[in-house]
């Protein structure tokens, strides 16, 4: 039978301590990540008022003139911070397909509390934690992202805890692997579509993200998420009030030697009918490891009959090579 929705997860019972509890959601996100990679958590402990204030400064963000927004546009293809405008991107590029480019624009956010020292000021590190660029307006948007961005590395934390239980590793077992890391916060505006769309543009082009695990928050308009099955169709990503949308990413699936899916998903366009009025806002966090972290198949993924597929490659590495297929050259 097909699946009609992707799993809701309670994670409550795992932070709150209770070993039992621990496992039981441990299980139900190895079966997850195991046939879509994707869930939906509820019990995350993310304090709502933080979630409207960071709607609402996006949302403000992304009302301003066109010269505003390009004030702080992305400065070099290396570094993924500022604004992209519309159609700047090209996601399924990073995979290899040619597309038109993605109906949407965007303000990319990297960490926010980098302490500064060798680590982080070599030269083949400082593009991932160059100084985030900040719009002179609306107010209260700096300290709106930081204080999100917090929350949100703080949730995913949780969650490789969690993968590390279903992975039978020990808790902590991702822990220097992602104490430096190179995470993304990323507010993606979709705007009204007034002219149709070219053949085979989207709103986000069919692709699979780079990192760890991704932690969505989208408004309910039309034209929305989609992921794809390992069978080959396509599921529709609703989210349920008061949840999260979580999928792995390139690197878990590499880890798990294909026991887990990086799946690929999509954002499709609104229908003919509501395309004028379907402005959808997205609160998109990209966790990733430490930029030179070298990711190798985990020794609980490996066996006699399962060999690894997967040669040794640095996170570094693997991104640049992703995220820089995406970019449209600037006009």
């Amino acid at each position: 039978m097909a699946m009609a929705s992707i799993p809701v997860i309670d994670i409550a019972p795992a932070l709150d301590g209770s070993d039992a509890g621990r496992q039981s959601v441990a299980a139900a996100i190895n079966r997850a990540c195991a046939e879509i990679g994707f869930f939906l958590i509820r019990g995350h402990g993310v304090e709502p008022p933080l979630i409207d204030e960071t709607y609402a400064a996006a949302a403000d963000f992304f009302r301003l003139p066109p010269d505003e927004k390009l004030a702080i546009r992305q400065p070099s293809p290396d570094i993924a911070r500022g604004y992209t405008p519309f159609k700047g991107e090209t996601l399924s590029a990073g995979l290899g397909a040619a597309a038109p480019a993605d109906l949407k624009e965007m303000i990319d956010m990297g960490p926010v509390d980098v302490p500064g020292g060798a680590y982080y000021e070599r030269p083949e590190a400082r593009a991932f934690f160059h100084p985030n660029l900040w719009p002179a307006r609306p107010a209260g948007f700096r300290p709106t992202m930081e204080a999100y961005y917090r929350r949100m590395n703080r949730l995913a934390d949780d969650l490789m805890r969690l993968f590390a239980t279903a992975l039978d590793l020990p808790d902590g077992f991702f822990a220097d692997k992602l104490d430096r890391n190179m995470s993304a916060l990323r507010i993606i505006c979709y705007p009204e579509q007034q002219t149709a769309p070219e053949p085979g543009q989207l709103r986000g082009g069919a692709h699979t993200d780079y990192g760890t695990l991704t932690i969505l928050l989208s408004d309910r308009a039309a034209g929305g998420l989609q992921a794809q099955h390992r069978d080959g169709y396509w599921v529709d990503i609703t989210p349920e009030p008061g949840t999260y949308v979580v999928n792995i990413g390139d690197i878990m699936q590499r880890w798990t030697n294909d026991r887990w899916v990086s799946t690929l998903h999509r954002v499709v366009n609104p229908p003919a009918a509501l395309a004028a009025t379907a402005r959808r806002h997205s609160l998109v966090f990209f966790h990733q490891p430490n930029h030179d972290a070298v990711i190798e198949v985990l020794p609980s993924c490996l066996g006699p009959d399962h060999p690894s597929r997967y040669e040794a490659v640095t996170y570094r590495d693997h991104w640049l090579g992703k995220w820089q297929a995406t970019r449209k050259p600037a006009a």
